[in-house]
């Protein structure tokens, strides 16, 4: 599948965008570990996250949709999950099979676990190592480090206090996720703060936490059903705040966008960079959300880096490098290494491809220099199969001169099926064409 990308001279209007991915698969997670029967609503109707969804359908959690993005979890209690009777697809979500790990680490008995060619390029060796520790069996490709893994857990995980070497929201939801269950409180410890949705999660299904800067500490004990209402992704809004922000003449409101403060870098960075966007406050059912309103104008360059800052942005670079493209000057980007191992080595992938387009970018081990203020003309370019590269060279597309004709965008449906609909009908033209 392609995208045909015309340039547009207008974005505007009003629109939402589908539900957080990391809220929704904590959902059908600890939905499927909870007492009694939970109602989640603005779930993410995605590829990544229906995965998530067969899985814990595998494991005997039953699971009825009552409409778009409206799901009804009947959990099965901590002690209540089953052997799955075949092998557990994470297809390309990365979440599913990190997340899912922590979950198995608990359950005595094995489960395989496989996902496509991508997932199964991608490291698991930091999920594996605290759970070893905790008492599971984790054995698989590469010494355990990568998929299949096949998992045995324990109906008693031991009780850790754990440093992570990275700041990873995946690594510290599994550890807690497997501590649900343990024979004492377990701790984990960052090197600097990362997303916290799992803590907000397990609060809401009435688990017991302490958390401090760097910290968090579960108390084990069982979950209850609840209710969760999903907020609109911030990471898929971030392609229509850099769009509304680098298109000549826009105006673009996004109702219901989650902005939890560990995931709002895309926010600081384009503000930094001179963005103009209005936030108004809206409500907060665990997790807080807001209306953003986007207006195009000139962009400058910055710098982005830091324990801090990385961490809540790091899978918007691409898109905040199309920015970057944009912006005169020249725009660092430093600590992000992470970048090389997600869907793709999207340090790569971003100086290869952007660079197709006339983007002068840099690539350094760490990240990437972007020297920006030159045109962007169109050309052929291909997504690598990672999502977030395909949205970003599409973005990219509305203001380069000419066609850009990106392959390989069905992996857009991973997390933003909706994507060239909307930019669609915030154009009014069909700037973006969907080929087979």
């Amino acid at each position: 599948m392609k995208f045909r990308v015309r340039p547009v001279r207008k974005l505007a209007g009003e629109a939402e965008v589908p539900g957080d991915k990391s809220v929704s698969h904590r959902a059908a997670l600890l939905g499927a570990l909870a007492e009694g029967v939970s109602e989640v609503q603005g779930f993410l109707e995605a590829e990544d996250c229906l995965r998530t969804i067969t899985a814990v359908q595998a494991l005997g959690a039953e699971v009825t949709r009552k409409g778009p993005g409206h799901y009804r979890i009947a959990g099965a209690g901590l002690r209540g999950l089953s052997e799955p009777g075949d092998v557990v697809d994470c297809g390309n979500s990365g979440t599913t099979a990190r997340l899912l790990a922590g979950l198995l680490a608990g359950q005595p008995f094995w489960t395989l676990m496989t996902g496509d060619a991508s997932l199964r390029r991608r490291p698991m060796g930091r999920i594996a190592e605290p759970l070893r520790t905790m008492g599971a069996t984790i054995v698989g490709r590469a010494e355990g480090t990568r998929l299949p893994l096949a998992i045995r857990g324990t109906a008693t995980p031991k009780a850790i206090d754990y440093a992570t070497p990275v700041a990873s929201a995946q690594i510290k939801s599994a550890v807690l996720l497997a501590g649900l269950g343990a024979d004492g409180p377990v701790t984990v410890t960052e090197p600097a703060p990362s997303r916290d949705h799992s803590e907000r999660m397990l609060r809401r299904f009435g688990a017991r936490l302490e958390t401090g800067e760097r910290t968090v500490t579960l108390t084990p004990g069982p979950l209850r059903a609840t209710s969760v209402v999903v907020p609109g992704d911030i990471s898929s809004a971030a392609f229509l705040l850099v769009a509304g922000a680098i298109v000549g003449d826009a105006r673009v409101t996004l109702h219901r966008v989650g902005v939890n403060p560990t995931r709002t870098g895309i926010l600081d960075v384009l503000e930094a960079m001179g963005a103009r966007i209005g936030r108004s406050q809206a409500a907060d059912e665990g997790e807080p959300t807001a209306s953003l309103t986007v207006t195009s104008g000139a962009l400058r360059a910055t710098e982005i880096g830091g324990a801090r800052l990385i961490p809540r942005l790091i899978d918007e670079v691409p898109i905040l490098a199309v920015a970057a493209a944009i912006a005169p000057g020249v725009t660092v980007v430093r600590d992000a290494t992470e970048l090389r191992v997600k869907e793709s080595d999207r340090a790569a992938a971003i100086a290869r491809e952007l660079g197709k387009l006339g983007a002068r970018i840099e690539e350094r081990p760490d990240g990437m220099a972007i020297t920006g203020g030159h045109p962007l003309r169109g050309a052929a370019v291909n997504s690598g199969g990672d999502h977030r590269m395909a949205m970003a060279l599409a973005v990219a597309g509305l203001v380069a001169q000419g066609e850009t004709l990106i392959e390989d965008v069905e992996c857009v449906a991973t997390s933003f099926p909706q994507f060239a609909d909307i930019v669609n009908a915030l154009a009014g033209a069909p700037a973006i064409t969907v080929e087979a």
